[in-house]
């Protein structure tokens, strides 16, 4: 076959011009179609060794087609692509060609929510890869500076990667100084919206887009703000579910000879290690019994809160000031053990102002200003201003707020058919109090009934300053429930995050726009 016959170009897939997509499908379907005869013409010819390696590679490489035709039909976006690329593969079947089938139902292995996974990777495969107002390479940088914002390397060491894979300049990774002035005038409002979101103001926004030569437009500046929000939040899932950094990287390896109790931090997401070193806090071993009575006790709790809801509701103007005091309280909710931690010159020189944090605010009592839901929504305001400046995405990003806030197996700990979306609601409305967004129709009483303060501390730390999460900390809330509940848990404060930095930022465009 003549050279270059056989290559198959993907990129047209990307487009969100269904004529577009339709064309490269068809062109993808000939070229496999083409390379599957030429192999089924070759199978039974007598052939030289040398021929018979040209041979395997040649199958090597038709494999590895169908195997990205495979993904493409579980996990693109398009639903038109999804199903030709479904049609393909059964097409290759009859021709007697053996096709591939995925290993397990998602990317974790001991994650099972696959509709919120589908949503995630969705998502994330728009943001990075498919058309949008930003170039790929700034995509990825973008990511890099979100991430190392909370120093959280696994993530920057990941998007370094793909940056020198889609072509990014290899001396932008010697520090944010070496980025375009474009890139580097974001660092601010990345700053402000991973750490103290409610001080973002229209004059941010104001200076993106009116800095001359180096100005972001609308749209351009709506992607970077949903990529810095989606990267600050995965950096809170990172290092709340412990997860490993890969084994080249730095903390993926040591030259220390391994410790008998030693063990790696992702058993802490895998449950790969035992029940006692699971039920151990700061004060020594706790009972089944003990751990137990906390989720006899946790289950009345929710349901007088439930009897008391049916009984009488609370006053607008007392509604408001359990909020208020809910608000005040948990800006001083800190773990024990809290201390700064160093950023890694690594993952510090992607950013500037080392020294900004959420810690430094709190602890000078500062008053965080309240912003009503009633008046700027996600569902109302925020949505909207996404779809018309990134078409598609918002609708993307709300089926996957929608999806983590109603995830649940309706267990809690050994009980079964549970109602909690009492208590998913009071974790997310914590998260959002924190940040200084108030509900008006929710009574903040119940967050104190429901969340005790070593969870309380947990959620603040994952959701503000991350990098501090410690494995003490994991332990030492909802002792008696699964990890697969507790990584229930960390999907709401993703999400509920990232729902509050984008209401304060589309906040802030919307001001600009009117």
């Amino acid at each position: 076959m003549a050279e270059g016959e056989n290559e198959i170009r993907w990129d047209g897939l990307c487009s969100r011009d269904s004529a577009t997509r339709e064309t490269a499908l068809e062109n993808i379907k000939q070229a496999i179609f083409r390379k599957a005869e030429f192999l089924r013409s070759v199978k039974e010819t007598p052939y030289r060794s040398s021929e018979q390696l040209l041979n395997a590679a040649s199958w090597d490489e038709f494999n590895k087609i169908l195997a990205r035709l495979l993904m493409l039909s579980k996990r693109c976006p398009f639903k038109d692509v999804r199903e030709k690329s479904q049609s393909i593969l059964k097409c290759v079947q009859e021709l007697g060609i053996r096709i591939p089938r995925p290993l397990g139902h998602g990317p974790s292995r001991f994650i099972p929510e696959k509709e919120y996974l589908e949503s995630f990777l969705k998502t994330q495969h728009y943001l990075l890869q498919m058309d949008g107002p930003l170039p790929l390479h700034y995509r990825h940088y973008i990511g890099i500076m979100a991430a190392a914002r909370h120093q959280c390397s696994y993530l920057v060491n990941l998007h370094v990667n793909d940056f020198l894979h889609v072509g990014g300049d290899p001396k932008w990774l010697n520090g944010l100084e070496n980025a375009p002035p474009k890139l580097q005038n974001l660092g601010e409002l990345n700053k402000v919206l991973a750490h103290r979101p409610w001080l973002i103001t229209k004059e941010h926004i104001e200076q993106l887009l009116k800095a001359e030569a180096h100005s972001w437009s609308l749209a351009e500046l709506v992607h970077a703000v949903v990529l810095l929000t989606h990267y600050h939040s995965l950096a809170s899932f990172t290092f709340g579910c412990g997860i490993s950094p890969e084994i080249h990287c730095d903390g993926g390896h040591t030259f220390r000879p391994p410790s008998v109790s030693n063990y790696c931090i992702c058993d802490i997401t895998n449950g790969n290690h035992s029940m006692e070193e699971m039920h151990v806090n700061p004060a020594g071993s706790v009972s089944i019994t003990d751990s137990f009575c906390e989720v006899e006790a946790l289950m009345e709790k929710m349901k007088q809160l439930q009897e008391c809801r049916d009984e009488e509701e609370a006053s607008q103007e007392e509604m408001a000031s359990r909020f208020e005091i809910e608000k005040r309280e948990s800006m001083f909710v800190f773990s024990s053990d809290d201390e700064e931690v160093a950023p890694a010159r690594d993952v510090s020189r992607h950013f500037e102002d080392t020294s900004y944090g959420y810690k430094d605010f709190s602890r000078h009592g500062m008053h965080v200003p309240t912003f009503r839901v009633q008046d700027y929504c996600w569902e109302d305001h925020g949505y909207s201003l996404v779809n018309r400046l990134y078409p598609d995405v918002g609708q993307l990003i709300d089926e996957k707020f929608h999806i983590a806030y109603n995830l649940t197996y309706n267990t809690m700990a050994m009980h079964k058919d549970v109602d909690t979306s009492m208590l998913r609601r009071a974790i997310w409305n914590y998260i959002h109090c924190m940040f200084g967004i108030r509900y008006d129709d929710y009574d903040y009483g119940e967050i104190n009934q429901l969340l005790d303060r070593s969870f309380k501390v947990y959620i603040k730390t994952v959701v503000c300053t991350p990098e501090k999460a410690t494995k003490r900390m994991y332990d030492s809330f909802w002792r008696q429930f699964k990890h697969s509940e507790k990584v229930h848990v960390n999907l709401l404060l993703i999400e509920a995050r990232m729902q509050a930095e984008l209401l304060y930022a589309l906040r802030a465009i919307t001001r600009y726009m009117t």
